[in-house]
């Protein structure tokens, strides 16, 4: 079976502790930063502070609950890249100091009006410059499936071009099929080689956009993406990005949440996933 997290973009009126005493009532075993308590910038997070990070680190040990990543909002697109940069180190710093494997980033837009070859050097530069300050941390840096780099195409080059140990691919399985429609397959198999970390959710199509749903209830094929990764030997976590922060009209987190257990592990009886 695999092991479960959920982004805490799911929860955001949450406290801290309800994170964490709700992940272990509802069976996840980690937990994905992104936002906490009001505070996007996690290294301003009041549990991530320098006053309060030796306590925090403690309770997750003491809870074995493992940080699974840590999510900026870093966009490597951003011809302002000294603040971006800045950014995604701190995070680097604070995923180190939490035994976190991974930081996730953007590469975001490919504007019409910058030609396309000159953005994705800049993220292949941003990558690698990150992938180089991380070295010796344990810390790898993952480029999520996300805006403009959704596209397979595009995410997969710019992989092959940013051929450092320490980089690699966050799959956010939503995006591609959702907003450019390539079969889930085609996605993986661009960048199987490079895929970390995996983000699910569900969602239906509707005239005016997708509507997001509980994970099972649309047509995401999660069978399907839970097939590829197992036939890979993926060892990652599958982590529930519930984006009720950004879309207050969705379920709340007590039922989104137990929710999406009980339908990965259904999932797994299925197709005999151990």
């Amino acid at each position: 079976m695999y092991n479960l997290a959920f982004t805490t973009l799911a929860c955001p009126e949450w406290t801290w502790q309800q994170v964490l005493d709700r992940a272990q009532e509802y069976g996840y075993q980690g937990v994905e930063l992104r936002g906490v308590e009001g505070e996007m910038d996690l290294t301003r997070a009041r549990p991530f502070t320098v006053e309060n990070l030796a306590a925090t680190k403690q309770e997750l040990e003491e809870r074995s609950l493992p940080i699974a990543s840590v999510d900026t909002s870093c966009r490597l697109h951003d011809p302002d890249t000294e603040p971006n940069l800045a950014e995604a180190r701190r995070h680097i710093d604070l995923a180190a100091e939490l035994d976190c494997p991974w930081v996730r980033v953007f590469g975001d837009k490919i504007p019409e009006d910058e030609p396309r070859e000159r953005i994705i050097e800049r993220v292949v530069r941003g990558l690698m410059t990150l992938g180089e300050y991380a070295e010796g941390t344990g810390v790898g840096v993952l480029i999520e499936s996300h805006g403009d780099f959704s596209r397979s195409d595009d995410l997969s080059e710019t992989l092959r071009r940013a051929a450092h140990p320490q980089v690699g691919a966050l799959w956010d399985v939503h995006h591609p099929f959702r907003f450019y429609g390539e079969p889930v397959a085609q996605t993986f198999g661009k960048l199987r080689d490079h895929i970390r970390h995996t983000h699910l959710k569900d969602s239906q199509q509707a005239s005016d956009g997708p509507r997001y749903c509980l994970v099972g209830e649309g047509d995401v094929p999660l069978d399907e993406v839970l097939g590829l990764l197992a036939e890979s030997g993926y060892d990652g976590w599958l982590s529930f990005e519930w984006e009720k922060k950004w879309h207050p009209e969705i379920d709340e987190p007590e039922v989104a949440l137990p929710a999406y257990v009980r339908a990965i592990r259904r999932a797994e009886l299925r197709l005999g996933i151990a």
